[in-house]
């Protein structure tokens, strides 16, 4: 059992205190506090740290884990995105390796070859943009909204419905040029029904929160298109790969393949990819799913997504169990600290004292851990079966 160090990011949409705060810091940071990484991913591997302060690579001590978590802090809207699936994040790697792109250059894309599924656990009223809405809902949306360019969006997936002709909508979108004028009248007509209370689905009002932050982009329009999901803190939410998404405010664990690989549409100052976002969405209509957790006695729920490399168990933990609760068996795992203040200890009488934000990695041979004290962890692992997964319900 080893404490974690982790990296940090410092994004522009972070935020300069939901992150310091959940780590016990009462400052407030000058710079977004965007996310922390804990992992073995080559951009910001965590440290393993030994009982006498020694510290090494993460992937040392584990290998390469299949997962990873990140700490999510959004203050505003997070870019329009998707995540490839692991063919095309394998072929973009490979294109973008021999035209010799630096792996660490803002122009690159694709910084490793995996696919990058992921799922998001909510610490905080949670949030996001995520899969686009059905053909007839968008018509709902886009009928009131009497500008130009609404009209011709609404015409034309008349003609084009499903979601392919969606895609041809998006595309269109980004490989046109968009005045700025034309977003503008888009964004006046949203926020002139949101002021009267007239909304579908929340789109009017996301379009002028978004605008706020991006009011050219014509990443605002698309977001008419996209579902409007809320997490409150303890529910779950999966997204495979090819769905397009923006995270808009909220603190959030995200568990995922080990992948960085991002497709960008817009709402960035990033590199953005239109041909390459659009290639993701061609796959065709991905999952989006609310996770159902499964329960492991009374203290466990369990959050796993079919056929992924990725499961979170959250475990309470009280005085109640005096002995303390038994963690998730599994071989290789990264336990955060989401609440209070506890003790892990294992077999062998190790033991590590957590609070709020600190985290631990157990290998193969700490079986049979457990926690104790009053709080709450959360516990990333690989299944060792993936064909045993929670209940999901899609989201349309």
């Amino acid at each position: 059992m080893h404490r974690l160090r982790n990296g940090v990011q410092n994004y522009d949409w972070g935020s300069l205190d939901a992150i310091p705060r959940f780590l016990g810091d009462d400052k407030v940071s000058d710079r977004p506090v965007a996310e922390v990484w804990i992992g073995t991913h080559p951009l910001m591997p965590s440290a393993a740290v030994d009982g006498d302060g020694t510290e090494q690579p993460l992937s040392q001590v584990a290998g390469d884990l299949p997962f990873m978590v990140k700490l999510l802090a959004a203050n505003q809207p997070l870019s329009l995105q998707v995540h490839p699936s692991r063919s095309l994040a394998e072929a973009g790697y490979q294109r973008e390796d021999e035209a010799g792109v630096p792996v660490d250059s803002p122009q690159r894309v694709y910084k490793d070859r995996n696919h990058k599924p992921e799922m998001v656990y909510a610490l905080s009223t949670f949030d996001s943009l995520i899969g686009f809405r059905p053909t007839a809902e968008i018509l709902r949306v886009l009928g009131p909204l009497d500008t130009p360019l609404c009209r011709r969006l609404a015409d034309d997936l008349r003609a084009d419905p499903g979601f392919a002709g969606i895609v041809r909508r998006v595309e269109w979108l980004l490989s046109t040029p968009i005045d700025p004028a034309e977003v503008h009248q888009v964004v006046a007509a949203c926020r002139g029904f949101a002021a009267r209370g007239m909304d579908v689905k929340r789109a009017y009002r996301t379009v002028v929160e978004i605008a706020e932050h991006h009011p050219d982009d014509v990443g605002v329009v698309i977001s008419l298109m996209l579902n409007r999901m809320t997490l409150q803190p303890g529910e779950a939410a999966y997204l495979e790969t090819g769905v397009m998404h923006a995270h808009l405010k909220g603190l959030c664990l995200e568990v995922m393949a080990t992948s960085d690989n991002v497709l960008r549409a817009g709402l960035t100052t990033k590199h953005v990819d239109p041909t390459g976002l659009v290639a993701c969405l061609d796959i065709g209509m991905a999952r989006v799913a609310r996770v159902t957790p499964d329960y492991v006695d009374s203290d466990t729920e369990v959050f796993s997504p079919a056929d992924v490399e990725f499961a979170l168990a959250v475990t309470q933990i009280s005085y109640a169990a005096p002995d303390g609760v038994e963690l998730v068996g599994t071989d290789r795992s990264v336990l955060i600290c989401t609440g209070g203040e506890v003790v892990v200890r294992t077999a062998r009488g190790e033991k590590i004292s957590l609070v709020r934000g600190e985290s631990v990695y157990l290998g193969p041979e700490d079986h049979r851990a457990v926690v104790q004290g009053l709080g709450e962890v959360a516990q990333a692992y690989e299944p060792r079966s993936r064909a045993v997964h929670s209940r999901l319900v899609d989201v349309l």
